[in-house]
């Protein structure tokens, strides 16, 4: 692994609502912060904002910046300069390395937002030690990254581990990228969503806790309810956890069978909730995964950086050619 000459970078997450962005040190610590929203649809005018975020946070810093790394949800090519696709901004072939060093005077480098988490957890999070680890990000969707070898695995164009779009059921349902099936579909915050109302309409005389959180309908009911009310033991909230888990479990048997990682780092919202969703899903991982009983089995550990850890990581890839 080479790295830049020492010093503080940038690292800068780009969602579908917000433009977040710190100065990060080499132990992985945000020294600043700075956001803003993000203008949807118009890549020119989002990277402006990018632009002014790192200008912003460098004329802030008491000393040398050597580096921005930038994530982006969507594919990016293997020179990491190039966005391919980022459906939640509606992006296509987009330079962003070269605009932004043109408007920052800055190296910059973009990487993929779910393996800049990845790379986040593994050199200052849950993955700490370990060489082989999967991040597995489950959110409104599902997304995250891959470390081998103490490496982010790009693929040999550079889109690799976009883990939420491998194929769990056949003609399945509809998934945002237009295929049909997707894991995300079944083992995502909105799956799970999906499942409690379900369930809270099919048997409300036991989902009185559940339905209590919303507004009386199964309609009503959120991501923050459903924990909330499996927490107070609610048994439709409870069960609702344990199948999303469970369909998170064969995804996890899948990924353990083609890269047998030291460690799956689970993140994003719905990992706050614990073992309500990890029981099931390590249960699930145990059962279904290629060789059983006779093989090591991954972790399954939960994420640490929280928010964090898409700044921390693009910052840290700024630092080193991994």
């Amino acid at each position: 692994m080479s790295s830049t000459p020492s010093g503080v970078t940038i690292g800068v997450d780009i969602g579908g609502t917000k433009i977040a962005a710190g100065v990060v040190d080499g132990g992985g610590n945000i020294l600043a912060t700075a956001r803003r929203p993000t203008p949807r649809h118009d890549s020119g005018a989002v990277l402006n904002d990018v632009a002014d975020v790192v200008n912003e946070l460098q004329a802030g810093v008491d000393g040398s910046i050597v580096g921005v790394g930038v994530g982006v949800a969507g594919g990016v090519d293997q020179s990491r300069s190039m966005v391919y696709f980022a459906p939640n901004l509606a992006w296509s072939q987009v330079p962003v390395r070269a605009v932004l060093e043109a408007a920052t005077q800055l190296p910059v480098v973009v990487e993929n937002d779910g393996a800049a988490a990845a790379w986040a957890e593994t050199r200052f999070g849950a993955g700490v030690g370990l060489e082989h680890v999967v991040m597995v990000t489950v959110g409104t969707g599902i997304g995250g990254g891959i470390v081998v070898d103490g490496h982010v695995m790009r693929g040999a164009h550079g889109v690799a581990a976009e883990i939420g779009h491998l194929n769990a059921v056949p003609d399945g349902r509809l998934c945002g990228c237009g295929r049909h099936g997707c894991w995300e579909q079944y083992a995502s915050g909105n799956a799970l969503v999906r499942e409690a109302r379900e369930l809270a309409s099919e048997r409300r005389h036991e989902a009185g806790a559940l339905l209590a959180l919303g507004d009386g309908t199964p309609e009503g009911v959120q991501g923050s309810h459903i924990t909330q009310a499996a927490q107070m033991g609610d048994p439709v909230a409870v069960e609702a956890f344990a199948n999303v888990g469970t369909w998170l479990g064969r995804g996890l048997a899948d990924l353990t069978a083609i890269v047998d990682p030291d460690a799956f780092v689970i993140g994003g919202g719905v990992s706050e909730a614990g073992d309500l969703l990890l029981a099931s899903a390590r249960r699930t991982l145990t059962e279904k995964v290629f060789g059983g009983s006779y093989r090591p089995l991954p972790q399954l550990l939960v994420a640490q950086l929280g928010n964090d850890a898409g700044i921390v990581g693009a910052a840290d890839l700024a630092r080193h050619t991994t």
